[in-house]
């Protein structure tokens, strides 16, 4: 005749390896959620840098910016700062002025986006990179000499954007 006690004793292994079992499934499948949020979360934040980084495109390409870029890049001479703050600057020509700094101030505004990691640096590699660059080229020495005369801090994610657009711009140069 069979024991109670060595019954109850199997009953009771049976019921503590239904629970591992149980439990194991468990934690695997909060495992598979955990992983599936992860990569929903990731997609959604890479959906809101697309969608931001396209009104900013939106806004670059827009004619009048175009035509601002254009004009201060590309048509404004000078030979030294002086020159500049004479023909541009804040002081003598505040149309002009106000030309160049929404311009630097635009490209500085992605720059902290950068920065933060709201933006993807190689997305704005590829798309604006070259203006970013040539900004920085033509007015880095403007923009410093603003520094030191009137405010120390202006522009300075201008450069930083800078110097991670040619830090791509020669790793891509490299890879060629």
């Amino acid at each position: 005749m069979v024991n109670i006690t060595e019954v109850s004793a199997i009953v009771a292994a049976a019921g503590v390896l239904v629970g591992v079992v149980y439990y194991i499934l468990d934690v695997r499948n909060q495992a598979k959620v955990r992983q599936d949020l992860a990569i929903q979360r990731q997609t959604e934040l890479e959906t809101r840098q697309a969608e931001l980084f396209m009104q900013l495109y939106e806004h670059y390409y827009d004619r009048n910016t175009l035509k601002v870029e254009s004009e201060v890049v590309y048509q404004w001479k000078w030979k030294d700062f002086e020159d500049f703050w004479e023909k541009y600057g804040i002081f003598t020509n505040i149309e002009d002025f106000t030309k160049f700094d929404s311009w630097a101030t635009y490209i500085k505004g992605i720059g902290v986006l950068v920065k933060r990691r709201l933006i993807d640096p190689d997305l704005v590699s590829d798309l604006m990179g070259t203006s970013i660059i040539q900004l920085w080229e033509r007015y880095g020495s403007v923009i410093k000499e603003i520094r030191k005369r009137i405010f120390p801090h202006a522009y300075e994610w201008c450069e930083e954007l800078y110097n991670e657009m040619k830090k791509r711009e020669q790793q891509a140069s490299r890879k060629a």
